[in-house]
């Protein structure tokens, strides 16, 4: 066991190659198959939606709040969305403290782009009163402990806590002209798409999914392929790396419609039994 340690670290390549020659990884899977994913939501009292997520030692929660704001004067019938990646220190000796870094900026700017382009939650549906009040949505995603596929992770933590959303009633007080909140009339967020990730690493010319933090540090390329439960594409990730040939991204996209099913099963499973209670 030692000297398969001590081998590991000194070739870590070649100690991966001796695994995908048997077609199966180091810890066990196989090269299509992704880490047990657990979901909880409703974790965060304090918060008008959450969700706790485990994609295998990945852990990534989200919160969300909501708080008044004035639509923007362009858009005068929106809402907002504000997505945040967090990355901190107690999740990995990768990360340090202070601003966030480089891989936590693309995590965030990665999920506002996937909200905006699978309308998950159309703005307008975010509008109180037209051109004066809207809800804005500050959803912010913090990994616990980081073990490789955060997009995957915080997709899917994300989508659990806006399932779990709950806004109040609110209406204009016509004399004061202030908002009113009635807290005992609440009402679950609409929401219009249900966006799914799939992450895939390249590693020689083969396709591995799920890939863990060692993997992703091996890889020659990544890439992150969403999909809705139309099996329609809303956004494809690939940050650099190794080129994807036509019939490996086909393959993806093929494989994340899969997985797409596999996660809805999931949370709709779990949002019914969280209803019956």
């Amino acid at each position: 066991m030692a000297a398969a340690g001590g081998f590991r670290t000194v070739e870590p390549l070649e100690y991966y190659r001796r695994f995908l020659k048997e077609n199966c990884r180091p810890d066990g899977r196989e090269l299509g198959e992704f880490r047990t994913t657990t979901v909880n939501v409703g974790s965060i009292t304090t918060a008008d939606g959450s969700a706790l997520v485990k994609l295998g030692n990945t852990t990534v929660i989200c919160g969300i709040k909501a708080e008044f704001a004035v639509p923007p004067v362009d858009s005068s019938n929106k809402g907002y969305i504000v997505p945040n990646v967090d990355l901190p220190l107690l999740c990995s000796s990768r990360f340090r403290p202070g601003p966030p870094g480089e891989e936590a900026q693309a995590a965030s700017q990665f999920m506002a782009d996937v909200i905006e382009n699978s309308q998950v939650v159309m703005k307008e549906d975010l509008c109180i009163v037209d051109g004066k009040l809207a809800w804005v949505l500050y959803c912010d995603m913090i990994c616990l402990d980081y073990d490789g596929n955060l997009l995957d992770a915080c997709m899917c933590a994300f989508l659990a806590a806006l399932k779990n959303v709950q806004l109040p009633a609110v209406s204009i007080n016509e004399e004061t002209g202030l908002a009113e909140v009635n807290l005992k009339e609440k009402t679950p967020l609409t929401i219009r798409k249900e966006p799914v990730a799939a992450s895939f690493i390249l590693f020689d010319s083969l396709l591995i999914v799920d890939p863990t933090a060692e993997e992703e540090d091996l890889a020659t390329g990544t890439v992150t392929i969403v999909t809705d439960e139309e099996g329609k594409l809303c956004a494809v990730h690939k940050p650099g790396g190794s080129t994807l040939t036509g019939a490996k991204l086909q393959d993806c996209i093929s494989r994340a419609v899969t997985r797409h099913k596999e996660v809805k099963k999931l949370l709709d499973k779990l949002i019914k039994s969280k209803k019956a209670k």
